[in-house]
């Protein structure tokens, strides 16, 4: 069961750079149709969160200009990401997708790096907000939604990730992320799930 009381909805990193074909990750030769595909299915738990009242909130995965804040990744592991200027602030590819814009209410969490929680404001904000559970989508599953419900699950949010409403450009990897995720960091609920909580 899906909760529906003290309960945010975590949108993770659904942006141009990650999910559409002229975007960073399409421009490196990753084939992204995976993700561009989620995005209707992450846009029917955005729709149900605001009937229910429930809060949202968007990370959205960024870098300065100079990417001195980027750390190994875009420096030395995937310096390619420097180079096009991938997800960097300010940019169309660090927006989050015109289908999923964010209305006035929801909340945009910045991050640099795969963890929406790693040196941003969320964990003082999911306390102000009263919040004990966490319902996760977004791209790419094994990564940013891997590691952020890997650190929710550390600071003991019961974390529901949603398995047709998350995506990576390879879909073992996903697969890999989901069972991970569901032996010993969180549940793994569908779309239905959380659409008959929260009516």
């Amino acid at each position: 069961m899906v909760p529906s009381k003290d309960v945010a909805l975590l949108v993770i990193d659904m942006q141009n750079g990650f999910c559409k074909p002229k975007g960073s990750m399409g421009s490196l030769g990753f084939d992204v149709s995976r993700c561009d595909s989620a995005i209707g299915q992450v846009r029917k738990l955005i729709d149900a969160a605001h009937k229910a009242d429930v809060p949202v909130i968007y990370t959205r995965y960024v870098y300065q200009a100079d990417y001195k804040d980027g750390g190994i990744l875009p420096n030395v592991l995937l310096p390619g990401l420097k180079e096009i200027g991938a997800l960097a602030e300010g940019s169309w590819d660090a927006a989050i997708v015109d289908e999923l814009t964010p209305i006035e209410g929801d909340l945009i969490i910045d991050k640099s790096r795969y963890s929406a929680f790693y040196g941003t404001r969320l964990e003082p904000l999911l306390t102000s907000l009263g919040t004990r559970n966490l319902v996760m989508c977004g791209v790419t599953t094994n990564m940013c939604v891997e590691t952020s419900a890997r650190d929710a699950s550390q600071r003991d949010y019961h974390t529901h990730v949603i398995e047709d409403a998350c995506a990576e450009v390879d879909h073992q990897r996903h697969l890999n992320a989901i069972q991970t995720i569901s032996f010993g960091f969180g549940w793994i609920n569908t779309i239905d799930d959380v659409l008959a909580s929260w009516k």
